[in-house]
C-alpha cells in the first residue's frame, strides 16, 4: 500500500526520490520522508501529510546526496504522524518499508530489555533496530541485515542505508512488490514501474527472500542463504506520458477513456476471428490436461472479484464445467476442498494483493493447477503461477479500476473460449460468431464514451442523493455490485448492487422518493422479469435509471433516465454495461467535490493482508 523510492548513482538524489514519490501517490499514503546522504551524514525529513507538505519542509535546505531513499505511508500500526512517518533510524541505520511484520511486538520487547529507545509506534522501527542489534557484532551491514531478516515474520519490502558506509544500498523483499531499474552507472528503487519511468525502462524484479546490494557502480542479488542470483532485466513498454494524465482532470477520467485501446492491446494477436482460433501459449498448460479439468475455482478482491464472477458465467456457459468463485481474503481459512483435477484462476491488477497471493499459495499447496490474470509483468503473483494471462491495461493510476476491470473481462472471454476450444465443448461457428463480436467491443465502448455529457446530466440530477440500488440479473448482476462499489469508492455515498430478483427479499423496503435505482436492461429470458422489477420501483415512487441495449427503446415510457448501449451479444454485454457505470460514478464524485484519484482510506493495491 505505501510506496518506496531509492536511488544511488552520480546524480542528485533529493529531486529524484521527491519525483518518484509524487508517482507513488496512487498507492494511497497519509505521511511521507526522505533520507539522504549529505556531507558523510544521513539526513532524514518527514512529515505528516502530502508530498507538498514534504517539499515545502526542504524548499530552503541543500540536502544534496547522490544515495538516498523515500517513502508514502498508509498508516497499519500507529496512528499518522511525523514520529511515524518513515524512515526510521536506530543508530546509523536507516530504513523505509513496505508491509507488515507480525511478530513485531516480540522483538520490540527483546530489543528493548537489551536497552533499545524507540520513537514510534511503528513495527518498520524495530526493523532499523533489529539490524543495529546485528551490526553491532558484525560491523559490516549485509551481514547484519541478512540475520536481522531472519528474525522477522511477515511481509516486507526494504530498503536500508547505513551511515558507515555512504557507498552503499540494500534491498530485500518477501511478499511485498520492490523493483530495480537500471540506469548508466546508477540505480533505482521502487514499488512500482511508474515511479521510474522517467528515468529507465530496464527493470529487474526482486524475488521472495532475496537481498539487492547497489555499490561501486554494481549491484549484486543473493538470497538468503548467500547464493548469487543472476535475472536478466525485463524492458518495460511503458514510457512517462503513458502515467500522465494526457490533459484530462483526472487520472480516472482518462484511463475510463483509455479502454478501448487496452481491450483491444488484450485482445490483438491472440484471436483469429475467420478460423475461430485462439492462441493462449502462455499458459502453459497442455491440451490432454486441460480435458482433465473436472472443476474451476476462482479466486479474487475487490473489482477483481466482480470480474470473476463474471467469468463464473462464462466458464460454465462456454466450456460446461462447474465453477466456485471465492473472495481471496475468505479462501485460505476455511481449508477449501482441492483436487489434482481442479484449474484455480486467481485475477489481480497489480499482481500483488496480498490476500491473492496468500490464496493462491494455498490451492498450489494442494496439487491444483495455477493461472493468473493480472496486468503487471513478472508481479508475484504471476511468478507463482503455472501460466499467466496478461492484460494490457497499462499503468492505472486511479486508485478506483476502471480499464484494469474491462481487460479482465476481455481476458475471462478469451480464456473462457479458449478452454472450449481446446476441449471440443463448443461448435467452431459459435466461436467463430462471439469472436467477430467481441472484436468489435472496443468500438462499441468508444461509441459510449462519445455520449459522455449524456451521463453528465444524468448524474447533475442525481449527484445529493445519499443512497443507491444498482440491479442487475444473470451475468449483468456483477456488473450491478460493480457499480455500487465504484459510486461509494470515489463519492462516498452508500450504494448496493444486487440481483434483480433479489430484490423483493429484503432491498425493496428501503425504496422511496430518495432512493435512485440504476437498472440494467438486458435483451434476453429475463427481460420480461426486469420490466417486472422496474414496475415495482416505479409503484413505491422511486426513480428508476435505465441503462438499457439499443433495442429496448420501448423502456424509456416506463422509466425516468436512460442510457442506450449499443447491441452486442447478450454474453458481452457486461464491458459494455460497465463504461457508463464509470462515467456515472466519476460525474457524481467530480459534483461532490471528492478527490477523485486517491478517495479516502483506499489504496491501489493492498499489498497486506
Amino acid at each position: 500500500m505505501c510506496g518506496i523510492i531509492g536511488y544511488i548513482g552520480k546524480r542528485q538524489s533529493t529531486p529524484i526520490l521527491i519525483e518518484g514519490l509524487k508517482r507513488l501517490e496512487y498507492r494511497g499514503y497519509d505521511s511521507a520522508g526522505i533520507a539522504v546522504f549529505h556531507n558523510g551524514e544521513i539526513e532524514i525529513r518527514r512529515c505528516k501529510g502530502k508530498l507538498r507538505d514534504l517539499e515545502s519542509l526542504i524548499k530552503e535546505e541543500d540536502l544534496s546526496g547522490s544515495v538516498g531513499i523515500g517513502h508514502t505511508r498508509w498508516a497499519t500500526h500507529g496512528k499518522p504522524s511525523e514520529e511515524n512517518a518513515h524512515p526510521h533510524k536506530a543508530g546509523g541505520v536507516v530504513v523505509v518499508h513496505n508491509g507488515i511484520i507480525e511478530n513485531y511486538l516480540d522483538l520490540k520487547v527483546m530489543l528493548m530489555k537489551e536497552g533499545h529507545t524507540f520513537k514510534s509506534e511503528t513495527d518498520t522501527e524495530v526493523i532499523s533496530h533489529l539490524i543495529e542489534r546485528f551490526i553491532e557484532k558484525e560491523d559490516e551491514i549485509e551481514s547484519a541485515v541478512r540475520k536481522a531478516l531472519k528474525e522477522l515474520r511477515g511481509s516486507y519490502a526494504l530498503a536500508i542505508i547505513y551511515e558507515k558506509e555512504p557507498g552503499k544500498l540494500i534491498a530485500a523483499r518477501k511478499e511485498s512488490p520492490l523493483i530495480i531499474g537500471l540506469g548508466e552507472e546508477e540505480f533505482f528503487l521502487a514499488s512500482d514501474i511508474p515511479a521510474i519511468l522517467s528515468h529507465t525502462r530496464r527493470v529487474v524484479f526482486l524475488g521472495d527472500n532475496e537481498i539487492a546490494v547497489f555499490s561501486d557502480k554494481k549491484m549484486k542479488i543473493v538470497s538468503q542463504d548467500e547464493k548469487e542470483v543472476i535475472r536478466e532485466p525485463k524492458d518495460i513498454q511503458w514510457n512517462p506520458v503513458m502515467a500522465e494524465k494526457g490533459g484530462y482532470k483526472h487520472f480516472m477520467l482518462k484511463e475510463i477513456f483509455e479502454q478501448p485501446r487496452s481491450i483491444t492491446d488484450t485482445i490483438r494477436g491472440r484471436i483469429f476471428q475467420s478460423e475461430g482460433k485462439i492462441f493462449l501459449d502462455e499458459l502453459n498448460i497442455p491440451q490432454k490436461d486441460l480435458s482433465k479439468i473436472k472443476r474451476i475455482m476462482m479466486i479474487a478482491c475487490g473489482t477483481s472479484f466482480y470480474a470473476s464472477l463474471v467469468g463464473k458465467f462464462l466458464f460454465e456457459e462456454f466450456c460446461r464445467i462447474p465453477v466456485e468463485v471465492d473472495l481471496g481474503s475468505e479462501f485460505r481459512y476455511r481449508d477449501p476442498i482441492i483436487g489434482k483435477d481442479n484449474l484455480s484462476i486467481f485475477i489481480s491488477q497489480s499482481g500483488e494483493t496480498a490476500d491473492t497471493l496468500a490464496a493462491l499459495k494455498e490451492a498450489k499447496g494442494k496439487g491444483s493447477r495455477v493461472l493468473s490474470i493480472c496486468n503487471v509483468l513478472e508481479s508475484s503473483i504471476a511468478r507463482e503461477s503455472d501460466g499467466t494471462l496478461y492484460t494490457h491495461a497499462g499503468p492505472e493510476i486511479g486508485v478506483a479500476s476502471t480499464k484494469a476491470f474491462t481487460t479482465q473481462l476481455a481476458a475471462l472471454y478469451i480464456l473462457a473460449l479458449y478452454m472450449a476450444v481446446e476441449t471440443s465443448k463448443m461448435n467452431p461457428q459459435k466461436v467463430r460468431n462471439i469472436l467477430e463480436e467481441l472484436i468489435k467491443i472496443p468500438h462499441m465502448v468508444a461509441e459510449i464514451l462519445n455520449q459522455e455529457e449524456k451521463i453528465e446530466r444524468i448524474a447533475k440530477k442525481y449527484f445529493k442523493s445519499q443512497n443507491f440500488l444498482f440491479l442487475g440479473r444473470g451475468i449483468n448482476y456483477p456488473i450491478a455490485l460493480e457499480g455500487a462499489l465504484k459510486l461509494k469508492e470515489i463519492s462516498y455515498i452508500h450504494a448496493e448492487g444486487y440481483p434483480a430478483g433479489e430484490m423483493k427479499h429484503g432491498p425493496i423496503a428501503l425504496i422511496d422518493n430518495e432512493m435512485p435505482v440504476v437498472v440494467l436492461v438486458s435483451e434476453g429470458i429475463t427481460y420480461e422479469k426486469v420490466l417486472s422489477n422496474v414496475e415495482e420501483v416505479k409503484a413505491r415512487r422511486g426513480a428508476v435509471i435505465a441503462i438499457a441495449n439499443t433495442s429496448h427503446k420501448d423502456i424509456e415510457k416506463r422509466v425516468d433516465d436512460i442510457f442506450l448501449i449499443p447491441r452486442t451479444l447478450p454474453l458481452l454485454n457486461p464491458i459494455l454495461f460497465t463504461i457508463p457505470l464509470q462515467l456515472f460514478a466519476y460525474h457524481i464524485a467530480v459534483l461532490r467535490g471528492t478527490d477523485v484519484d486517491q478517495p479516502r482510506n483506499l489504496a491501489k493495491s493492498v499489498t497486506v493482508e
